[in-house]
């Protein structure tokens, strides 16, 4: 019984990370620029990697009583680095002056930076 409510936890797991990823993909070719696409990737593709890590984690102590501890530094790993290595992106491409998208509504780190530039 509990065998198989691990099983299906651990199903639901993996196809939510793959459907995460699936998300984060379409996000990267669909949305009309860098600051955005980062934002897809950085977000959505951490989480699905990081449920189909857990997924396998959960599947090979269940079948083979193995504890990955791997596999944990590796969630770990991702959890860290991702949104910096996303955040380190969108703030190069700014200061690159690359243009934000038509739709794009505000702009708050020129709000912050003007701010700034007016307190000293």
């Amino acid at each position: 019984m509990t065998a198989t409510i691990i099983s299906i936890i651990i199903a639901i797991l993996i196809l939510l990370g793959a459907l995460l990823s699936l998300v984060a993909s379409i996000g990267v070719l669909r949305l009309p620029d860098v600051y955005t696409r980062s934002h897809a990737a950085s977000k959505s593709a951490t989480l699905g990697v990081m449920f189909i890590l857990l997924g396998a984690c959960l599947y090979f102590f269940q079948s083979e009583r193995i504890f990955n501890s791997r596999l944990i530094l590796a969630i770990a790993f991702i959890f860290l680095t991702s949104p910096v290595a996303g955040q380190l992106i969108i703030r190069s491409a700014y200061n690159r002056k690359i243009p934000m998208a038509d739709e794009a509504i505000r702009d708050d780190l020129k709000e912050a930076r003007n701010a700034a530039a007016k307190s000293k």
